[in-house]
């Protein structure tokens, strides 16, 4: 090997076990800030929502064909969102409950975002949850019919008014 990549190598090597030893004297000492009253800095905030993003992508790609959505499953999903869901994730002119305020990241407002999300993703996110992020999973005890009704619903809520919204039976309001 000559003498120049020998040192690039050694000077690469070195530079990981830094950062690893950085990294590891910030996750022991309790230097990084875990408060839910405080935001992320930008950089950890940035790589927990890409990995978010991109893992649920990957594998919601495992998910089956949805059914065709229809307006039965769309009412039968509104008592279940309206239940469990509009708690902390509000409704088209509903708010979230008051403590969801306090939590970090905030759950985004379903009926401004359910576009850039799939059907499958939104399936898979309300079976698995999403770790780090409050989002319990739904999947157990609950069937795949009556996730992909939530599903349904969420998908539909961007196009809903706010009467309704308010017109679907089920859960509570805040």
């Amino acid at each position: 090997m000559k003498p120049s990549t020998k040192g690039a190598l050694v000077g690469a090597i070195g530079m990981l076990v830094l950062l690893l030893a950085i990294g590891l004297a910030v996750i022991l000492t309790g230097a990084y800030n875990v408060a839910a009253t405080d935001r992320h800095n930008p950089a950890v905030g940035w790589a927990l929502d890409t990995a978010m993003h991109n893992g649920v992508e990957a594998r919601a790609g495992d998910v089956g064909p949805p059914p065709q959505f229809t307006p039965a499953m769309i009412e039968a999903g509104a008592g279940e969102y309206k239940e469990y869901c509009a708690h902390c994730h509000g409704g088209v002119g509903a708010g979230k409950a008051g403590w969801a305020a306090g939590m970090r990241p905030h759950p985004p407002a379903l009926a401004r975002v359910a576009d850039q999300w799939s059907e499958r993703e939104i399936f898979w996110m309300v079976k698995h949850g999403v770790k780090m992020s409050g989002m319990p999973a739904f999947g157990p005890p609950h069937d795949d019919r009556t996730l992909w009704n939530i599903a349904a619903f969420v998908k539909a809520m961007p196009g809903m008014t706010a009467e309704q919204y308010a017109g679907f039976e089920g859960g509570h309001e805040h």
